[in-house]
């Protein structure tokens, strides 16, 4: 197994180099082959005990160099001058069959100097949860770190019981977070700052190379790519649950599945995480939030922009203040398709903003009522006052070409049916934690499936089955 490491280029100050850390009985749980294969990977070597033990940080074939990534970051509203990767390890690098580059990260490997007295592991659950919820993701067709492989440890890890240990190896174009810069605009590091912005825009966004408002260009771009992304997750009803700014990936990719979840009843909201007790990171907080975190961005980049910081900002700021429109016009543009609109027109925001207050008000299941209306409609009659919303709507689909058979159609291909409930995940986990892991193999089939019906995934939880706050696995 070979891969590059590019990250081991840049200065000593930007990482850690680690060596292996053996675990008592390194064994493949699964392994993405699809995936695999698409990077260009040896399947049939991954397969075999070394392989294992390789997914495991436990042993890495001569030449390969791991490191810990160091980064900074703002974890709900208060700035952490060192953070880092305490308990992931930098495999390296490649670029996959359609030329694209990505990284290979272990989560769950061990102890880094980046811990802060923590063990450095992982416990099955997390591991289990992160693989489902981002394969889920990537079938839904959103930007996201994607799962590789989940490994088991043969040892147990302590949390709030003896749990059993995994490692995740998971995959991303970088890991690269708005809290990477941080670390370096926090130490007045300005020439850190240049590299690893100028090592950010090679990767990413080569195009922007050789311009000399690269940095501005660079910031641009990261602008857009979180609205994108952040109109997805508000389209499919998902709240990531600890968007610090050491989470938010430069690459526009949905990374660090912690405690997160799928709304089921709609509820603007919604907090999952255990340890959100303000609700910082609520549902409709997160396009907010982003914006947030682009700001602290934008603060790191003002050197790179211009030598005097009331320039740099007049600069920046119109770039950082396109952020809401962006992220409003990403997000009505999939709502409408969502409702099967093809053109805009006047009323079909309120349309939209009507429905939604219905579902609210009623508590009823965000994913299910979408499907529901694409295969349906009458179905959410039973909604107080959607019978009357419904003939408006209708109304309106009639000015749309191919009318209300064809918007369906189109619907279906956009409202999933099945999304990884958490209830569901954690019965997966509960199995997995008994040796039996049949019911992650059943599950990860139909989320990654997501648009074809499956009677047995798309129920909604009873209230008995209600996850009501998850958490991040540390």
């Amino acid at each position: 197994m070979r891969l590059a490491n590019q990250y081991t280029s840049l200065p000593a100050r930007f990482f850690a180099t680690m060596v292996a850390q053996p675990v008592r009985e390194p064994r493949l749980l699964r392994l993405n082959v699809n995936l695999a294969r698409q990077l260009g990977l040896d399947v049939e070597w991954l397969e075999t005990e070394a392989g294992a033990a390789f997914l495991a940080g436990a042993a890495f074939p001569e030449g390969m160099q791991p490191v810990a990534t160091t980064y900074a970051g703002h974890q709900f509203g208060q700035f952490v001058p060192q953070l880092g990767d305490g308990r992931a390890l930098l495999l390296g690098d490649g670029i996959d069959r359609e030329g694209r580059p990505y990284e290979i990260q272990l989560k769950g490997s061990g102890p880094t100097p980046y811990s802060r007295r923590g063990d450095g592991r992982a416990a099955l659950g997390p591991v289990l949860r992160e693989y489902l919820v981002s394969e889920a993701m990537a079938a839904l067709g959103v930007p996201t770190t994607r799962a590789l492989a989940a490994v088991s440890t043969g040892e147990s890890v302590v949390r709030e019981r003896m749990k059993p240990g995994a490692v995740l190896a998971r995959v991303a174009s970088s890991h690269l977070r708005v809290g990477t810069f941080q670390f370096f605009a926090a130490r007045e590091d300005h020439d850190g700052l240049r590299i690893l912005a100028d090592f950010a825009i090679q990767r990413h966004y080569p195009e922007l190379v050789d311009r000399d408002d690269r940095y501005l260009a660079f910031f641009d771009a990261v602008v857009s790519a979180q609205a994108r992304l952040i109109s997805q997750w508000m389209s499919l009803g998902f709240v990531h649950g600890v968007m610090n700014t050491d989470n938010m990936a430069i690459s526009g990719e949905t990374i660090d599945y912690g405690p997160c979840a799928f709304l089921d009843e709609y509820d603007r909201r919604k907090v999952f995480s255990s340890i959100d007790q303000t609700g910082r990171y609520a549902f409709s907080n997160q396009p907010d939030i982003g914006f947030w975190n682009l700001t602290r961005l934008a603060e790191c980049l003002l050197p790179l922009i211009d030598p005097d910081s009331d320039r740099a900002v007049a600069v920046i700021k119109p770039v950082l203040l396109a952020f809401p429109s962006r992220f409003s016009a990403a997000f009505e543009a999939r709502m409408q398709a969502k409702f099967g609109l093809l053109t805009k027109r006047e009323n079909d925001l309120s349309l939209v903003s009507e429905f939604l207050d219905r579902l609210e008000k009623a508590h009823a299941d965000y994913t299910l009522s979408f499907r529901q209306l694409s295969v349906a409609p009458a179905a959410l009659d039973a909604i107080e006052g959607l019978a009357a919303w419904r003939m408006r709507w209708e109304a309106r689909l009639a000015k749309e070409e191919g009318g209300l058979d064809a918007a369906l159609d189109r619907m279906r291909r956009v409202n999933p049916a099945v999304i990884p409930r958490n209830h569901r995940i954690e019965a997966v986990i509960a199995a997995a934690e008994k040796g039996d892991m049949a019911p992650f193999e059943t599950m990860l089939a139909a989320v990654t499936r997501p648009f074809c019906d499956d009677a047995d995934y798309e129920t909604p939880p009873t209230q008995a089955e209600r996850v009501r706050e998850t958490f991040c696995g540390t």
